[in-house]
């Protein structure tokens, strides 16, 4: 299909070089395919063609055929070489390009096809026929004004008038500023240099941000900053005078006309401060530069005390007096200890030079608020006014110099002749301590709580031996003790006595008997008990060595006497046999005899005496053999006792009963409760000691 287009093409061409007579017609191959003369290299000549005569039929590719004109084929026979010229050659070992001379077919190419009217219109026109339009330089690049004004600022001086009204020295003030302008936002700043000890706020007055120029909305911009001119920001009027190099070398860059720069002006009162002051010299016979130069730097050092302890909350204080000999002036130092609770002021009187005699009404000027001249003094203190061991009245305080350091010593005896300076003792030796005491005792309470109201405003509670309550914790002495008294109601009366060791407390109890008239319980709660005839200072307690069978307590005015004591008393006195008389060691060894009597004559004689006593007896035997082997025999003693820590040997229902739950004893049992029956006392009491004996071996 390709080879017949291009075979057409070729035909076309041929008939329109030929359009003029006489011309012969060149054609390339009229064969498609591989085999045509343009696609040969140089040097290698093609294959001839047959001539074709008039009329003769071109069969071509798939088929077709064309019939061609005499004139065409007559122009095809005259070209023998249809490659192309070789346009590449080698010289001296380097490939170089060379134009070709001669065509297709062998044709003689011609050097430049356009007439010599084209070449010069060419020549005459620009290089954009050849190259075409230039192309556009790129657009430089885009600095934001934050990038390209970054960290420039416009620096102008100027300054401002500001009214004092409430002064009598000056009527107005002049502030000099400081206005900056940022370049990046076109933003402003007013700042006023901070004066040390001004008085006057100063800094920032305006901070940084645009400021309005008019009432339109209008801000101020660079173009509106020029020396000599006023601006007017939030009411002030602001007169710029100068501005730096970098603003003025920017204002000019812009063409900006600077006004020429004008003088900061003063303040009136500022300049006015810095005049030195006027002096009055009085004239005068005694050279002051000579003693000056002479004196300088020497000081006499007194050492003194202000004895103000006649006075209310008046004590005894050290001072150091200072005598300056080059001015004659005097300054006088505390002395500070440490932890005095004073505070750390270095001087109680300033330099300053003394008055001695004053005038006739010296005595009425107001030295607090005015110098005190020539005028109203007649005599000034002097070194000479300075002795050891005389007292010395300075502005109403006399001070007493006890001692002064070695120079001054040398000076006087130089000076003076007086070589004598002994020091002074002026110790006072303190008082004897003041006895407190303590007022009578009231009665309520202990002695050493009650007292601890007399040694601290809020009484704290005395202090107790912690070693002592936790070696004897839970332990108690119990006595058996009657009443001595001259009534015969009292003398069937029995209590019993508890001494807790860790405590050194004693509470009393009186068990309770039927058809008595009297009421049992506690008869004493737990406190200490001082014995009679001991001071109330002083107090002593009842001790366990106070207590043995025999022995007579006096309580708060009943006398008891101890009858007996139970057997962990007899344990105790035995380990702690060194804290008793041998009076009480006796009372218990008749004890232990007594007890080793023979008990069948007891148990008869107590058979005889009391039926109920004895049927007791035969229950707690039956219990006995009953509940030998239960498992609380040995702990419901202990357990008992432990509850009803007053020892009066009786306790409620509530709590016996559950004890005994506690102990798993068989409270539903005929025989207990009958022995339970025959322990009560009371409605609601029951006799625990009578209850135990049954679960003892």
């Amino acid at each position: 299909m390709l080879g017949m287009f291009g075979v057409t093409m070729e035909l076309q061409e041929a008939s329109e070089r030929s359009s003029s007579p006489g011309q012969p017609v060149r054609t390339k191959s009229v064969l498609g395919g591989g085999g045509g003369g343009d696609c040969s290299c140089d040097g290698v000549q093609p294959r001839a063609r047959p001539a074709l005569s008039p009329g003769h039929v071109l069969y071509g590719l798939h088929g077709n055929s064309f019939w061609l004109g005499s004139s065409l084929l007559d122009g095809m026979t005259q070209k023998t070489a249809f490659h192309r010229s070789q346009t590449l050659d080698y010289r001296n070992g380097y490939a170089i390009a060379r134009r070709p001379t001669v065509g297709i077919g062998g044709t003689r190419l011609q050097v430049n096809q356009l007439s010599q009217a084209d070449l010069d219109e060419l020549a005459s026109k620009a290089p954009v026929i050849t190259y075409g339009p230039p192309k556009p330089a790129p657009p430089a690049s885009f600095i934001p004004a934050h990038v390209a004004f970054d960290k420039k600022v416009l620096k102008f001086d100027a300054y401002f008038q500001e009214d004092v009204p409430m002064s009598t020295e000056e009527h107005y003030r002049i502030r000099q500023v400081n206005i900056y302008y940022y370049l990046e936002d076109d933003s402003m700043s007013v700042i006023e240099p901070i004066v040390e000890n001004s008085g006057i706020p100063q800094g920032k007055l305006i901070k940084r941000q645009r400021l309005a120029k008019n009432d339109q909305g209008d801000h101020y911009h660079w173009k509106d900053l020029n020396r000599g001119i006023n601006i007017t920001i939030y009411g002030k009027t602001f007169r710029i005078v100068e501005c730096d190099r970098f603003t003025q070398v920017f204002l000019e860059s812009q063409g900006i006309e600077l006004n020429p720069p004008e003088k900061m002006a003063l303040d009136p009162y500022t300049e006015l401060r810095k005049q030195p002051l006027r002096k009055y010299v009085t004239p005068s016979d005694f050279d002051q530069l000579k003693q000056f130069l002479t004196f300088d730097k020497q000081v006499l050092r007194f050492y003194a005390i202000w004895d103000d302890t006649d006075s209310m909350f008046g004590e005894c204080r050290n001072y150091i007096i200072h005598y300056y000999l080059m001015d004659d002036t005097v300054d006088i130092r505390e002395v500070h200890e440490r932890n005095d609770g004073r505070d750390p002021f270095p001087l109680l009187m300033n330099r300053q030079r003394m008055p001695k005699v004053l005038v006739k009404n010296g005595k009425n000027f107001p030295r607090c608020v005015l110098e005190i001249s020539d005028q109203e003094v007649l005599e000034w203190y002097t070194a000479k006014d300075f002795i050891v061991g005389k007292p010395l009245t300075i502005l109403g305080r006399t001070f007493f110099i006890y001692d002064c350091d070695p120079f001054t010593r040398q000076y006087y005896k130089e000076k003076f002749g007086i070589s004598d300076l002994p020091r002074i003792d002026v110790s006072k030796k303190e008082p004897p301590p003041v006895k407190q005491e303590l007022p009578p005792y009231n009665g309520y309470g202990l002695v050493e709580d009650s007292a601890q109201n007399c040694f601290a405003l809020i009484p704290k509670a005395p202090k107790k031996d912690v070693i002592k309550m936790l070696m004897h914790d839970k332990k108690v002495l119990r006595y058996l003790a009657a009443l001595e008294s001259p009534f015969p109601e009292d003398k069937d009366r029995r209590f019993v006595f508890s001494y807790f060791l860790a405590t050194d407390m004693i509470s009393i109890f009186e068990p309770p008997v039927r058809n008595s008239g009297i009421i049992g319980g506690k008869y004493l709660g737990r406190t200490k008990v001082v014995k009679p005839h001991s001071s109330m200072e002083n107090p002593i307690y009842y001790s366990p060595s106070d207590f043995f069978i025999g022995a007579v307590i006096e309580v708060f005015g009943h006398r008891f006497i101890i009858l007996d004591t139970d057997d962990y008393v007899l344990k105790y006195m035995e380990s702690n046999a060194s804290q008793y008389s041998p009076e009480a060691l006796l009372s218990i060894q008749n004890r232990i005899r007594k007890q080793e009597a023979p008990a069948a004559e007891l148990e008869t004689k107590h058979a005889e005496a009391d039926p109920a006593a004895q049927e007791l007896e035969a229950v707690i035997d039956t219990v006995q053999g009953q509940l030998k082997d239960h498992p609380c025999k040995g702990s419901i003693r202990e357990a008992f006792q432990t509850w009803h820590k007053d020892a009066s040997g009786y306790v409620d229902k509530e709590t016996f009963f559950k004890i005994c739950d506690s102990l798993n004893v068989p409270v539903d049992d005929s025989l207990i409760k009958e022995l339970i029956r025959m322990c009560s006392h009371g409605e609601d009491k029951i006799n625990y000691y009578e209850f135990v004996r049954a679960f003892s071996d």
